[in-house]
This record gives C-alpha cells, sequence and structure tokens, in this order.
C-alpha cells in the first residue's frame, strides 16, 4: 500500500505547480528549497509533504 495524502496536499501542490512551471525538478532536496521561496509554509513537514508530493507527479510525469 501507498502512502495517502490528504486533499489540501495534493490541492495545494498542484495550485503550486501550475503558477510556477518548470522550477520544480526530480529531487526532493531541490523541490524543498524551491517551495520555500515560492510559498510560505506553515510547518517543516507539511513542506516535506508537498515537495514529495511535487516530485513524485514530476517523474510521473517524465515516464
Amino acid at each position: 500500500m501507498g502512502r495517502i495524502r490528504t486533499q489540501a496536499t495534493k490541492r495545494i501542490a498542484k495550485e503550486i505547480m501550475k503558477k510556477n512551471p518548470g522550477i520544480f525538478t526530480s529531487s526532493f532536496e531541490k523541490n524543498k528549497k524551491k517551495l520555500n521561496e515560492v510559498a510560505e509554509v506553515a510547518s517543516k513537514k507539511f513542506r516535506n509533504v508537498i515537495a514529495g508530493y511535487i516530485t513524485k507527479k514530476f517523474k510521473q510525469s517524465q515516464k
């Protein structure tokens, strides 16, 4: 079974990716740093969850 993410996480990640196309990569570490620059996230854990989801979606789109 995979990891379950909330609808809020998915919605926020999709909005951020839509507003900032082309700045995210398949690297989780780079996505964390870019996410800090682009959006203000309430906590470090939530930032990491969003960055992980963005990384997953980027890798899926590359296939």
